[in-house]
């Protein structure tokens, strides 16, 4: 066996279809491009559909399948209508990602209603609806991937975690939840967990440079994560090469959290 067969084997994703949320931007957008290049039908869940056309439009080009579903994953009815229309495109999906977050960080005794219930519904909620939605029928099938982004604040708290780490904490143990449910029969439930990315969800700290470099001096490579730096690992955490990893949070954070 040649090594490209052996690889192919390994980690190719062809003829998969995947379905990620917050697939327009940041760590999302290279997820939902690294499956794509990999070989796998991508429907891109997000709300705004400039970026969404933009993303979709560059994986296309490439020769890519991949199409895209304007969404808002704050309610219950819709997460229900997204999930219905990105199943309709290439099909019932083999990998959930669930990349979408709102990152509202006000101090804790401040934290309204509001801020709570906003986000709980996207950062958790879609999650779990998107999992009892698809889980079933990748179990059936006797193969699935969900794969959750979560964050350092689900297991530190620093830098006001308040509603969002609690969000990311709860999101974890959801993997868990679903990896007890599903992995007897094929469905592997992950979580990526990203040190300090340079992306639009981490705009407020992204314009301080002396809490950027103060950030990177805290990683063991030197440096703070770029988007790109998840594609392997989930292709990996996508393919038949993790079948045998589950319910685990896997960081992708330059050491950020054992130093």
């Amino acid at each position: 066996m040649d090594s490209q067969t052996y690889l192919s084997e390994l980690f190719a994703l062809d003829g998969r279809v995947a379905l990620v949320t917050g697939g327009s931007s940041g760590i999302g957008r290279a997820v939902a491009g690294a499956l794509a290049r990999a070989g796998a039908g991508v429907v891109i869940v997000a709300r705004g559909e400039e970026k969404l056309a933009a993303t979709v439009d560059e994986l296309t080009a490439q020769g890519c399948r991949a199409a895209w579903v304007s969404a808002d994953l704050s309610t219950r009815e819709g997460v229900r209508a997204a999930a219905e229309e990105a199943a309709g495109v290439f099909g019932e999906p083999d990998i959930l990602v669930n990349s979408a977050g709102i990152n509202l960080r006000p101090p804790l005794g401040e934290l309204g209603d509001d801020v709570w219930d906003a986000t709980m519904a996207v950062n958790l909620e879609a999650p779990h609806l998107l999992g009892q939605r698809f889980g079933p029928g990748m179990a059936e099938r006797g193969f699935g991937r969900i794969i959750h982004i979560t964050s350092q604040q689900a297991h530190r708290a620093f830098v006001q975690s308040g509603a969002y780490g609690v969000s990311k904490g709860a999101l974890e143990s959801l993997a868990r939840s679903q990896a007890e449910a599903w992995s007897p029969f094929g469905v592997t439930c992950n979580t990526l967990v990203p040190g300090f990315v340079m992306t639009p969800l981490n705009a407020r700290l992204s314009s301080d440079p002396e809490k950027v470099a103060a950030l990177a001096a805290r990683t063991l490579v030197g440096r703070n994560g770029l988007a790109e730096d998840f594609a392997g690992a989930a292709v990996f955490l996508a393919s038949r090469a993790s079948a045998y990893v589950t319910g685990q949070a896997v960081f992708v954070d330059g050491g950020f959290s054992v130093h």
